[in-house]
């Protein structure tokens, strides 16, 4: 895949919560700066760290709204629109920043407002 299919691939898999092959979009020892967890490396890593994600969440969106690629960096703007297990509603926009290799994302960073994402961080009632 080319990184532009690399990227739409990323969002079709986020929204249909196909978390196990989301991850497979990413290198064995990719890197990832994200905004609540911090840094994390390696697939394995991020693999764990998502396992979790279908029990905060019972219903959860990334659209993006405006995408740009270049060689094998790409941006994307996008909004987030989730709710909690307990009922809370998170939006957000979001800017994430991929670096592509080989038809795996080596590098990712996302960057957005954390205060939306307070109930998924103190696990809401």
């Amino acid at each position: 895949m080319d990184t532009r299919q690399v990227i739409d691939r990323y969002y079709e898999l986020a929204n249909a919560g196909r978390w196990d092959d989301w991850c497979e979009l990413f290198a064995t020892d990719t890197r990832m700066d994200e905004q609540l967890a911090g840094h994390v490396e390696g697939r394995e890593t991020l693999r764990e760290m998502m396992k979790g994600f279908p029990q905060t969440y019972a219903s959860f969106a990334n659209l993006p709204r405006h995408v740009v690629v270049s060689d094998n960096h790409a941006a994307v703007v996008s909004h987030i629109s989730g709710r909690t297990r307990h009922g809370d509603a998170v939006e957000a926009d979001v800017c994430n920043y991929f670096e592509v290799s080989d038809g795996q994302i080596t590098y990712m960073a996302n960057f957005h407002d954390t205060v939306p994402f307070g109930p998924v961080l103190s696990g809401s009632r």
